[in-house]
């Protein structure tokens, strides 16, 4: 029996919820909680095998409650249950420890499956993200390499891969030019490229740029 903890702050989308897993055989709705606070009461007093959670609730919230969670309960598998339809979102809400994501549009079509899912100790993405990103919907999700990047060194790389110098990047963004390098080290590291032309082909071929966006010396 999978045991489910739903956390919203609306009542009627928790009854909701309940009232669709409630045909469910394998799996039984054990608990809710309407804010922050109250999931983490909750899972540091029993322990759950999936955890629903909304991503916009009073209190502590979004991504910041979803580490908090996964610090506390590492192998409890978390489905982000949100009214954000973006694939960024979804992408940040996975490398923040979520095991799934599913649009509330969606939910009453996906949410069993989902469950089901995560609980196995796989992975779910509601299609129209996952469309959105290449996601394959299996147990190795993969988002774009450059989705690894925080807002500053995609910027870094985007200068980068249109062809500007280390010199030129920091005087434009007014950092330091160690700073910069930096960054590049850093992109160069998660992306996984081996030089500047791996990084600007990259960019060519995911259509982040034009060939004429590139700066020829």
């Amino acid at each position: 029996m999978i045991r489910v903890l739903i956390a919203d702050d609306h009542a009627i989308l928790r009854d909701g919820l309940k009232l669709i897993l409630s045909e469910c055989a394998d799996m039984v709705v054990a608990g809710e909680a309407e804010d922050g606070d109250a999931v983490l009461a909750m899972i540091r007093d029993r322990d759950w095998d999936v955890l629903v959670l909304d991503m916009a609730m009073p209190g502590k919230s979004g991504i910041e409650l979803l580490k908090r969670v996964k610090s506390e309960r590492p192998r409890m598998p978390v489905l982000v249950l949100s009214m954000q339809d973006d694939s960024q979102y979804a992408v940040r809400s996975l490398k923040a420890g979520a095991s799934g994501y599913v649009c509330k549009a969606g939910a009453s079509a996906e949410l069993v499956k989902a469950i089901r899912k995560v609980a196995a100790g796989g992975m779910f993405i509601s299609p129209s993200i996952a469309e959105n990103l290449a996601f394959g919907l299996s147990t190795n999700v993969e988002a774009p390499r450059h989705s690894l990047l925080t807002a500053r060194e995609y910027e870094v790389f985007m200068l980068i891969a249109s062809g500007h110098g280390t010199t030129a990047i920091a005087n434009r963004l007014h950092l330091s030019v160690k700073t910069i390098s930096t960054h590049k080290a850093r992109i160069m590291e998660k992306m996984e490229f081996a030089s500047t032309a791996d990084l600007i082909k990259y960019a060519l071929k995911h259509g982040l740029l034009e060939n004429e966006d590139v700066v020829h010396k």
